[in-house]
C-alpha cells in the first residue's frame, strides 16, 4: 500500500512574501498531475484546523516563507525532527507559531506524519498588505517544486505534466494570476492596504 502524502502550502497571500507556500501549491496543481495518494492543500493560516489532514498522512511536505536569517530569496530544506524548530524559531506571523503547535499536537496524539519535509524560502517583504510576491521569492517557486517532485520520486511517487484537481485550494478569485492581474499600479495603490479588501463606505 502506498504512503499517503499531504503537500501543504501555508501562509497569508495578502502579506506579500507570506504567500510563498500557498503559491507553490497552486503552481503544483496547475502544472503537475499527481497520483491519488497525494493531497494538495492550501492551509493558509488555519492552524489547528489542519490536524485532521495530518492524521491521515504518512508523509508531509510543507511549502512556506521562513525567516532563516538568510539573503532574501534563499531556499532551505529542513527535514525530520528539525522541522518544528524552524517553523517557530523566528516567528514572522501567527501562522508559524500556529503550525508549530499543529505538529506538536499531532505528535502528542500519536499521529504526526512519519516523514516531515519543509521547503522554505527566505522572504524579502512582509509589511505590504495586499502586496504580491517579490521577484526574488517568486523565482523560487519552480525550484521549490523541483525539490518536492524529486523527493516524491525518491519515494516512488511519480508526477506527470498536467493538472491536479483539488477542492482544498484557494478560491479562484485569489489565485496568483487573477490576484496579480487585479492589482492597482504602485502610484494608485494604497500602501496601508489593498482597496479590494477594504469594506465599502456606507
Amino acid at each position: 500500500m502506498s504512503d499517503t502524502v499531504l503537500i501543504l502550502g501555508i501562509g497569508n497571500v495578502l502579506w506579500a512574501d507570506e504567500g510563498f507556500g500557498v503559491r507553490c501549491v497552486e503552481h503544483l496543481a496547475r502544472n503537475w498531475e499527481l497520483p491519488d495518494n497525494v493531497t494538495l492543500l492550501d492551509g493558509g493560516t488555519q492552524g489547528l484546523y489542519l490536524l485532521p489532514f495530518l492524521e491521515e498522512a504518512d508523509v508531509l511536505i510543507v511549502f512556506d516563507a521562513v525567516d532563516y536569517g538568510l539573503t532574501p530569496g534563499t531556499m532551505k530544506i529542513v527535514e525530520g525532527d528539525e522541522v518544528p524548530q524552524f517553523m517557530g524559531a523566528k516567528k514572522m506571523s501567527l501562522h508559524q507559531t500556529g503550525f508549530q503547535d499543529v505538529i506538536a499536537t499531532a505528535t502528542l496524539m500519536g499521529y504526526c506524519p512519519e516523514t516531515l519535509i519543509l521547503i522554505g524560502c527566505q522572504p524579502e517583504e512582509l509589511e505590504d498588505y495586499g502586496g504580491g510576491l517579490r521577484d526574488v521569492v517568486a523565482a523560487q517557486i519552480e525550484p521549490a517544486l523541483h525539490v518536492a517532485l524529486t523527493k516524491l520520486a525518491q519515494m516512488g511517487v511519480v508526477a506527470k505534466p498536467g493538472r491536479t484537481h483539488s477542492d482544498l485550494l484557494a478560491d479562484a478569485s485569489i489565485m496568483h494570476e487573477t490576484y496579480e492581474a487585479g492589482r492597482p499600479s504602485e502610484e494608485d495603490a494604497c500602501r496601508i492596504g489593498d482597496d479590494r479588501f477594504f469594506p465599502a463606505a456606507e
